[in-house]
Parts: C-alpha cells; sequence; structure tokens
C-alpha cells in the first residue's frame, strides 16, 4: 500500500511538470505570433528583429525542456 500512495505521487507530479511542455508551445506561439504581426505593420525593420526572435523562441522550447526533464526525473529517479 505504502509503495502504490508513493508511485501515485510520482505520477501526478510527472504529469503536473509535463503541462511545462505544453505552457512552452503556448509561449513559443505568442513569441511567433507577436514577430508576424509587427513584422505585417512594419516590413522593413522585419530583418533587425529576426535574431529577437530565434531567441525568444530558444527561451520558451528551454522552459518547456527543463520541464520535461523534471517530470523524467520525477518518474524514474524519485
Amino acid at each position: 500500500m505504502e509503495g502504490d500512495i508513493a508511485n501515485l505521487g510520482q505520477f501526478i507530479g510527472a504529469g503536473l511538470a509535463g503541462i511545462g511542455s505544453g505552457v512552452a508551445a503556448i509561449g513559443v506561439g505568442h513569441v511567433a505570433g507577436n514577430y508576424l504581426s509587427g513584422a505585417l505593420r512594419n516590413p522593413t525593420a522585419a530583418a533587425g528583429q529576426t535574431a529577437m526572435l530565434f531567441i525568444g523562441i530558444a527561451f520558451a522550447e528551454a522552459l518547456g525542456i527543463f520541464s520535461f526533464l523534471v517530470a523524467l526525473l520525477l518518474m524514474f529517479a524519485v
């Protein structure tokens, strides 16, 4: 009985940490959408903002990867 409760806690924690992957996808969508909105308003400035687009996407994806890592650690290492 005690082992079952521990496994249940691990899987619930991993599921909650896995939500971060979905939130990261939403963040990438916001970054790309805002870039596209700005690029359509001022096409001449779009080329100068491309590097910031990729930096924003990289930060959002890094948070998703970290949450996935936490989920795996909770499932298999704890």
